[in-house]
Formats: structure tokens, C-alpha cells, sequence
């Protein structure tokens, strides 16, 4: 198939080209990866500046995104690949492949550095999903971090770079330039823009921005961060945000005040103990959707009041297929109990290309598999949140499978909310998240003037 690129993908692949170290931070669906092999593509055999790229991805990406990509474009499809995944065996025969594109999963970032150690010979690497490297206590980024002066072209990419706050950044922007703009150290980052929030004694729960700081991180970052909503080049579909508030019986309440106020919960044949407030957070979340696991590890069923309102929903939809995000085993048991026509989310047995041609009715998926990399929006248009997640990159992802371009309705996303619980504050928490990675965004965002010209980065 020919491509032609749109104006913002060229001038995605033009920054690539021009920025030997750079971060892509696009909205889901605007082509991050046909952008990025297209300038993998002209420094490989129209420049020769490199030799092979390594991309980093999650799993279902690193397996099939890419992939899909070079074989689907005629001006690709000259492109060889090798998949690092697999057994061990299975990751050294396909190290062995001379080729131009080596993909792996996140998860083995370790065991590849470790592999080479100080012979790395991956000069250019992109990280598909940055934002999963944002922790900088985690093996995955500390692995990289050690051949990290080993590579020449490093590139990022990711819709969502602060998905909790802008302490997620330093550790994506120390991959790109090894500490030059935000600081060697977290520590340095963290003393030079934050104040300490909550805390306990020395235990510090929580970080605040000092006044003028975020302002600043910007400035520091626009130079080698380009960022591009989906909203401003592409015409998609209008979206509804739509809270459901589901109501709990007084039977179902005294429980939930019970747990919350108690950090116990007598059941009939057995308890629920939460140890502490991480622990209590997740259990409440739980009860609000309608089961628990008690200490021995059983699900308890409290209320049905959200399956009610699941029901009403897929009734509502008249026949139109709805994609149901869920959050726990015992959630997605429940609904498979009650809705026979449900389907779990398997890759591996072609549910993508069944749910596209309207062959299920009910999709049932989890926001961390269903995150990346699957085209979903020729198969419905109806969203649901069983279950809330804190996570505003898994949130984002997840909403993305149907809200992209090659959608041709308007998308309903409804969230299925249990009035008075933390249901309401992980509502607030995303919508805060947002609103935080939103000015992100607008400060490294890439504007094109309405001659069709490329305009400068604007800071």
C-alpha cells in the first residue's frame, strides 16, 4: 500500500532526523510508528548514518505493531526485522540475524544488557512507550541506563510522558540526554523543582512544585520534546464522557463505611483485613465494584448493583457492540457469569479482527493488555469502565482503542461510578492527572502554520 504521509507525520520524522536524542509525545493515533520507521527507513538507506535500530515496546507491540507496519507500506516493506522475544534460545537465535530493525519487549531490557554488557551494538534505540521507563528505581531503566553512553540516537515515544506528575519525567528525559537538561540525579531534579508535600517525619509521601517550576521544566525540555494532540490534526468523532453513578443498598454502604473507617470487614464465613491505606485504597475499589477477596484469597460477592447497570447499558446499546474494561479476576468472572454473549480479549486467537467485523457483541479486556498498540475502532464505539483505574497512561490507552482515527462514530465512554466511594476519587485523580500532562503537552507542542509551512517549536 502507498503511503502518503500527513503534514504533522513529516514533520515527526523530519524531528527524528534532525535530533540525534529526541521524545515524540503524540496523542494516540496520530502514527507515531509510520512516522518513525519512515526516518528509520531514510537514515538506514537514504543517508546511511546508521546500521540497525533496537525498539523497545511492550510485548503485544514489539510482537505485532511494528511489524504490521513494514509489511503493510510499500515503501517499508524492503525493511528486514528480527523479533527478540520468547525463550532464550529463541532471543540469541534471533540476535543472530544480521537485519535492519530488532524488536523486544520491555520486560527483557535487562536480560539484553546484561547480555552484552559493555558490548552493546545497538547505536540507535527507540523506546515505543516511554513513560514506562518513568520509575527510576526500576531494573528496566537502570539496565538501560548503563549503556545508555554506548548509543548515538536515542528516541521516545509516548502519548503520555507525566502520567501521574512531572516527577515521572526525569528518568524518560535522562535516556534521551543522560541528565543534560533535568539533572544527573532524581535527587538533583527533585531538590532543584519540588518541595517536599505530604509527609511523615523524613518520609516524604508526596512532592510539590515549587512556584515557577513547571514553566521551567518546559523551557529546559522544548528543545529536543516535540508534542502533538490528536484533536488539532485530526478529524475524529466527538467524545462522551459519561458517569454512570451506580447507588449502593444500605446493606452494601454499611459495609463499604465499615472497611473504610475500620480497615476490617466481618463477613460471614471470614474477614477482610487491610494492612495499610495502599492496601485499603485497592480493597475499597474492589467492594465499590461489587466483590472482595478475603484473607484467604476467595472473592466474596457484596452487591450486583454495577452489573445492573452494565445490563442497562448493553440493553441501551441495541445491539451495538461494547468494549468493557474491567479491573479484577473477580469482576471479569462475574461478568462472564451474567453476560453469555462476553468475550476475553485474545490476540492470539484473531479477537482483533472478529470484534472489527462485528462478530462480538461484548469485548471484555483489561486496561494493561489492551493498552498498546490494538486497532479496535472498526469495532464498536461504546465504551465502558467496570472498574477505574488510578493509572492515567493505562486510562488514556485503554480509551484509545476505539477513539482514534478510522473511527467513524462518535465515541461514548461511560465509567460505572459508585456514588460516595473512592469510585468519585479516582475520577477527580484522572481528571487532575489530565489536566497536569494537558500543559506538558501545550508547552513542547508543535504548531503548524495554515500555509501548510512548518512552524518552529514553540515554548
Amino acid at each position: 500500500m502507498q503511503a502518503k504521509l500527513h503534514e504533522y507525520q513529516t514533520y515527526s520524522k523530519d524531528w527524528i532526523l534532525d535530533h540525534p536524542y529526541c521524545a515524540l509525545l503524540l496523542d494516540m493515533g496520530l502514527g507515531k510508528t509510520l512516522s518513525s520507521l519512515t526516518a528509520i527507513d531514510e537514515l538506514l538507506n537514504t543517508f546511511e548514518v546508521i546500521e540497525n535500530v533496537l525498539v523497545i515496546a511492550p510485548l503485544s507491540v514489539a510482537e505485532k505493531t511494528w511489524t504490521d507496519e513494514i509489511e503493510k507500506w510499500d515503501h517499508l516493506n524492503h525493511l528486514t526485522f528480527s523479533k527478540i522475544l520468547g525463550s532464550k534460545n529463541q532471543r540469541l537465535q534471533a540476535l543472530q540475524q544480521k537485519t535492519d530493525v530488532y524488536l523486544i519487549n520491555r520486560e527483557n531490557v535487562e536480560w539484553l544488557v546484561e547480555h552484552y554488557k559493555q558490548k552493546w551494538p545497538f547505536k540507535t534505540v527507540i523506546i515505543d512507550e516511554l513513560s514506562s521507563f518513568k520509575s527510576p528505581q526500576a531494573k528496566r531503566f537502570k539496565a538501560l541506563r548503563k549503556v545508555r553512553p554506548l548509543m548515538e540516537r536515542v528516541i521516545g515515544l509516548t502519548g503520555t510522558p507525566s502520567p501521574n506528575s512531572l516527577l515521572d519525567l526525569w528518568s524518560e528525559i535522562y535516556l534521551l540526554d543522560q541528565g543534560e537538561r533535568l539533572g544527573k540525579t532524581i535527587t538533583q531534579y527533585r531538590n532543584r523543582y519540588f518541595t517536599p508535600g505530604q509527609k511523615n517525619g523524613h518520609i516524604v509521601y508526596s512532592w510539590d512544585l515549587v512556584p515557577g517550576a513547571e514553566e521551567k521544566i518546559y523551557q529546559k525540555i522544548g528543545d529536543i520534546c516535540v508534542s502533538m494532540k490528536a484533536k488539532d490534526y485530526l478529524k475524529l468523532p466527538p467524545k462522551t464522557d459519561n458517569v454512570v453513578e451506580v447507588e449502593l443498598s444500605p446493606q452494601s454502604w454499611k459495609k463499604y463505611k465499615e472497611l473504610e473507617r475500620h480497615y476490617v470487614l466481618e463477613l460471614k464465613d471470614s474477614d477482610v483485613v487491610a494492612s495499610n491505606a495502599a492496601t485499603l485504597s485497592n480493597k475499597l475499589l474492589q467492594l465499590a465494584n461489587g466483590s472482595i477477596y478475603d484473607e484467604n484469597g476467595e472473592a466474596v460477592v457484596i452487591h450486583d448493583e454495577k452489573l445492573d447497570a452494565l445490563e442497562r447499558i448493553v440493553e441501551d446499546s441495541q445491539g451495538q457492540p461494547v468494549l468493557v474494561f474491567y479491573q479484577y479476576k473477580h469482576d471479569l468472572d462475574r461478568i462472564l457469569k451474567q453476560f453469555k454473549q462476553a468475550k476475553v480479549l485474545d490476540v492470539s486467537a484473531g479477537d482483533i479482527q472478529k470484534w472489527n467485523t462485528g462478530k462480538i457483541p461484548i469485548l471484555l479486556a483489561h486496561p494493561q493488555s489492551a493498552g498498546h498498540g490494538l486497532n479496535l475502532q472498526q469495532g464498536g464505539h461504546i465504551i465502558v469502565w467496570f472498574g477505574l483505574t488510578w493509572s492515567l497512561e493505562y486510562y488514556q490507552q485503554a480509551n484509545a482503542r476505539l477513539d482514534r482515527q478510522g473511527q467513524p462514530y462518535p465515541v461514548i465512554i461511560h465509567h460505572l461510578v459508585a456514588k460516595g466511594t473512592i469510585d468519585e476519587d479516582v475520577m477527580k485523580a484522572l481528571k487532575n492527572k489530565g489536566l497536569g500532562q494537558d500543559a506538558l503537552m501545550a508547552a513542547v507542542k508543535a504548531r503548524m502554520q495554515e500555509v501548510g509551512d512548518i512552524g518552529k517549536v514553540e515554548v
